[in-house]
């Protein structure tokens, strides 16, 4: 188990990209997220409804305090009742535990 003392000091383990297999597994774990584009651009996407413009924003609202909070920061389309959320790591050209750390995490604002 790693000391909680010496990650604040040594800040969070370096992020990597998941293998194909490792996606596929992860995905699981996530209902209603699905693989979006490829090679560099890949991600996990999902579309979240709402019954008008302000919830809307509300959770996008919510959803930027999550991503500040994580500093990982995802692509948002933000529409009147629609919010389509793609996550992917930037750093690693592809999707790594933190891009499914924040799935579920956005999920659980609807919970």
């Amino acid at each position: 188990m790693t000391d909680p003392l010496l990650q604040v000091r040594n800040g969070p383990p370096p992020r990597r990209a998941l293998t194909p297999t490792e996606i596929v597994r992860r995905l699981a774990d996530v209902p209603g997220w699905r693989l979006s584009g490829d090679g560099e651009e890949v991600a996990i996407e999902r579309s979240f409804r709402f019954a008008n413009y302000y919830e809307t924003i509300a959770f996008v609202n919510a959803l930027a305090f999550v991503a500040h909070a994580l500093d990982h920061h995802p692509d948002l389309s933000v529409h009147y009742n629609r919010c389509d959320v793609r996550w992917r790591t930037h750093s690693v050209h592809g999707i790594s535990d933190t891009d499914f750390e924040c799935a579920t995490r956005t999920d659980g604002l609807l919970a």
